[in-house]
C-alpha cells in the first residue's frame, strides 16, 4: 500500500481497497507488533491509518481485536502494545485486556525456520487467540 495521504482518499488505490473490504468482512483482527521508538512500527501505523480512512469509512469501526507483541528486548514489546491500545480507542476497535502475549527475548524462543517453540509463549498464544474468538462471540451478538 502506498503512505497515507488524505490527497488519495478521493479515488482510493486498488490495494487499500482491498485491504479495507478485507477488514470489514473479518470477524475480529489479531495486531502483531515488534517495538520501534517506543512504538509500532511505520508500516503497521500506515495500514492502520488507511484502514481509518476517509473519516466516513472507519473499516476497523467496532471490530473485536487482540494484541501481541514480541521483541528481543527484554520488555517484549509492550510499549507498543501500549501505545496501539491508544490509537485503537480512536478507530473504535474493542481490544482484549487479557489475557496477553509481550514475548521479550523473543530470539529465544523461536527455532531456525521461525516456529515459536517455547511452550510457555505457545500457551500464552493459544489463551489469546481463544479469547478473541469468546471476545468476538460476544461482541457480534451485541
Amino acid at each position: 500500500m502506498p503512505l497515507y495521504s488524505q490527497d488519495l482518499e478521493a479515488a482510493l488505490p486498488e490495494s487499500v481497497r482491498v485491504f479495507k473490504e478485507k477488514i470489514q468482512n473479518a470477524d475480529a483482527i489479531l495486531f502483531a507488533t515488534t517495538e520501534h521508538n517506543f512504538s509500532i512500527t511505520a508500516v503497521l501505523k500506515n495500514a492502520i491509518e488507511w484502514g481509518g480512512r476517509p473519516a466516513d469509512d472507519n473499516s476497523w469501526d467496532g471490530k473485536p481485536a487482540a494484541i501481541i507483541s514480541a521483541s528481543t528486548s527484554p520488555r517484549g514489546g509492550v510499549r507498543a502494545q501500549l501505545h496501539l491500545r491508544q490509537i485503537l480507542v480512536d478507530l473504535n476497535i474493542h481490544a482484549l485486556n487479557e489475557p496477553a502475549l509481550i514475548l521479550g527475548n523473543a530470539e529465544l524462543s523461536f527455532d531456525a525456520n521461525v516456529r515459536l517453540t517455547d511452550e510457555r509463549a505457545r500457551n500464552s498464544l493459544k489463551a489469546v487467540l481463544e479469547a478473541l474468538v469468546a471476545w468476538s462471540a460476544k461482541i457480534q451478538a451485541h
